[in-house]
């Protein structure tokens, strides 16, 4: 169905540019955008319009990296950092999964979250377990949710209870592969949780399933430095923990791919990263939670590396896209006031770049209210913030005011032009 949403139009131009469009229209044809207009053209005459007059309109917030089994337990054991979390909460919740009737609740419990939630596109983690991972793929495909969900690899230093033989990783990995063709908007990723975690076996194989599928990968990058001392255990031949990827052809060579965190990068790695044109998965709060750090976003964004925003539930503390823009904004200030007064912070613009248009291009056209991009849309009520002004703000102006004091849920969703919300 074409149709058309009336109100205060908001997206990304460019990195430091923005587009503002107050009382305008946003039309759809054919699950693309046409363009935003002062006026409806006549053309358009006699097509549906949501009118949504007062409210903002923004493109649909893409999440690059999330852990959906996590979900369930955002918010504890905050004060342990990364690999001391892993090993004493994340694992054995994520273990769970292996009952198929907590998995049910459990994701039952986040897909209902994440519909009322700006996020349209994402790249997600479940666990290593197929029906589980099949059923959250089920449940996302239903609604519409367009993105990519990975069955986790791992066969070596972590819990008995998760390690996988090095084989039967990979039967269910291609197992789950070619029960996911049948969907429609959910795809499959290549998700290897981290090098060492995975032996040299695993990965090596994991490459081949790449190439014969033409798969993306998603997997995390030097979020810790004892992380990064591990890999240099590991790995000790590799000159980076970049290279720890690439020699197996999974850092962009061969395919398109999503590091998460990469909060400490190494001087020869950053060349390797552009090279590859690697995603960057940004992920503040959960850099913060756990100790990590503060990702030098700014030098990335000068070096043109590709970067979006993701939340990384349950690093993360929360769900909302609109609380990763936040952080992404102070933690850089925090940066350049402590230790880096070279580096520039994020603004609202860049944030909102990122969040849509710069993650977005991860999925294709996608992120922006151009002619030709996947009409994804959210709708912002801004009711739930009683407030005095001084004066009219402008649209930019109302949408940083959101991004700081508004909770997660929206009023309306599409995605690629289907009403979800």
């Amino acid at each position: 169905m074409d149709f058309a949403l009336k109100g205060d139009i908001l997206y990304s131009k460019s990195l430091n540019k923005v587009s503002e469009n107050a009382r305008s229209y946003l039309v759809c044809v054919d699950g693309k955008c046409e363009g935003v207009f002062k006026k409806l053209p006549s053309k358009y005459k006699g097509i549906k319009v949501y009118d949504y007059s007062g409210n903002l309109i923004i493109p649909g917030l893409v999440d690059m990296h999330l852990h959906a089994p996590q979900y369930m337990f955002i918010g504890l054991h905050m004060d342990l950092e990364l690999i001391d979390w892993l090993n004493t909460y994340t694992f054995p919740t994520e273990a769970r999964y292996k009952d198929i009737r907590f998995a049910k609740k459990a994701y039952d419990i986040f897909v209902n979250d994440l519909i009322h939630s700006p996020t349209t596109r994402f790249s997600m983690f479940a666990t290593i377990h197929n029906d589980a991972t099949l059923y959250l793929v089920d449940k996302l495909d239903k609604i519409g949710f367009k993105g990519y969900v990975g069955k986790i690899n791992m066969d070596r230093n972590s819990p008995k209870y998760l390690i996988e033989k090095t084989e039967k990783s990979i039967k269910d990995t291609i197992k789950y592969i070619e029960s996911v063709k049948k969907y429609k908007n959910i795809k499959p990723i290549i998700t290897p949780r981290f090098i060492p975690s995975c032996s040299d076996t695993l990965m090596r194989k994991l490459s081949d399933i790449v190439k014969t599928y033409d798969l993306p990968v998603q997997s995390h990058l030097s979020e810790n430095r004892a992380e990064i001392e591990w890999v240099k255990e590991l790995m000790p031949s590799v000159k980076c923990y970049e290279e720890a990827y690439d020699r197996f052809d999974m850092l962009g060579s061969v395919t398109s791919t999503i590091m998460a965190h990469y909060v400490w990068p190494d001087e020869k790695g950053i060349e390797l990263m552009k090279k590859r044109n690697v995603w960057v998965a940004h992920c503040p709060s959960s850099n913060r939670n756990l100790s990590s750090g503060i990702a030098p976003v700014g030098r990335f964004l000068r070096e043109k590396i590709k970067v979006g925003l993701a939340t990384d539930v349950a690093g993360g503390s929360y769900l909302s896209m609109f609380r990763a823009m936040e952080d992404a904004i102070t933690t850089s200030k925090i940066r350049k006031c402590l230790y880096d007064p070279e580096y520039y912070n994020v603004t609202i613009e860049q944030a909102l770049y990122l969040a849509t248009i710069s993650g977005g291009e991860f999925f294709g056209k996608v992120g922006s209210f151009e002619k030709g991009y996947e009409f994804d849309a959210v709708v912002i009520d801004e009711k739930s913030i009683p407030t005095v002004l001084m004066k009219e703000l402008t649209v930019l102006e109302r949408f940083e005011r959101f991004v700081y004091r508004a909770k997660n849920k929206v009023k309306a969703k599409f995605i690629a032009g289907k009403k979800v919300i």
